[in-house]
């Protein structure tokens, strides 16, 4: 068994989801599918939020754009006989849910500070529902679980903290017996122990979310998909001579991203390199290049 890891990137266009599809139905065996949000999704979701919160109504000219981009992706990747279902869970979360919450905010004043962090994790969790529903829809057989379910985090008073056992034994309890094939969930949400309220693991946690998973299941490896062939020499924007890292030890990756480097979610390594799984940072836009293997 696989966990495969698509970022926003790589969930962010028709062209770039086509890849999506054919990375995972190429893959054999049991495959678990962690999906972030659309690019550029989150930063919308808490920008609407900080307008909302000025009592500015210009939120909704962004939910809109935010709609219409979900809609345009499903009527160029989703099968047509998935598309009207794919469009009503898009329609309700946008309708039922957002604009609800938004609505709420910007007429109300006088919110406790928990109260704004509370409706906000709620919000900014919506970019990874909706990204994975169109995922679920266009990969064959996939079956959609809700990463909150067994994702937990407790209060810690200044934020969320990770309940690191208790999110074991209930991803091995979700998703440990299950018979099919792919599983698409969604990464960087989860849920407060205590009060089943949205949390999340921080900005980059779906890279997180894919390696709990991996550790908890034991699997064969972790792949994480995004827009770079792997680790690099140097950043390649500024150094066009850098060449990919084909190995990597987990120590050699933890010391690149506490030092900058944005390849992987630093938190990230830590399960998978306890339970010796070999992390994979791959293309999604260059599915042949070797990427680097970090073991």
């Amino acid at each position: 068994m696989k966990v495969l890891k698509f970022g926003g990137t790589s969930v962010g266009s028709v062209e770039s989801l086509r890849n999506v599809k054919q990375i995972v139905e190429a893959c054999p065996g049991q495959v678990m599918v962690v999906v972030s949000a659309l690019g550029g999704v989150t930063n919308q979701l808490i920008e609407m939020t900080r307008l909302a919160l000025a009592h500015d109504e210009h939120y909704d000219d962004i939910l809109e754009q935010m709609r219409q981009r979900h809609l345009d992706v499903i009527a160029g990747v989703v099968p047509t006989r998935l598309q009207g279902q794919c469009n009503a869970v898009v329609e309700q979360f946008i309708d039922g849910n957002l604009r609800s919450f938004y609505s709420m905010l910007c007429l109300s004043s006088g919110l406790t500070e928990r109260e704004v962090e509370r409706v906000g994790d709620a919000i900014v969790a919506h970019g990874e529902i909706m990204s994975s529903a169109i995922v679920t829809c266009l990969i064959d057989g996939a079956e959609p679980r809700f990463s909150p379910n067994f994702i937990k985090t407790r209060s810690t008073g200044s934020g969320h903290r990770l309940d690191a056992e208790l999110t074991r034994r209930l991803i091995i309890k979700e998703l440990g017996n299950t018979s099919a094939q792919r599983i698409v969930m969604q990464g960087f949400i989860a849920g407060d122990a205590d009060s089943d309220d949205k949390t999340n693991l921080g900005r980059g946690g779906s890279d997180y979310t894919a390696a709990l998973v991996a550790a908890a299941l034991q699997a064969e490896c972790l792949e994480i998909w995004t827009d770079v062939d792997g680790f690099m020499t140097a950043d390649p924007r500024t150094h066009p001579e850098a060449t990919v890292i084909p190995e990597m030890t987990y120590a050699q990756a933890q010391q690149m991203c506490d030092t900058g480097a944005k390849v992987i979610y630093a938190p990230t390594l830590r399960p998978v390199a306890e339970r010796h799984i070999p992390v994979w940072v791959k293309n999604t836009f260059n599915p042949a290049a070797p990427g680097t293997v970090i073991k």
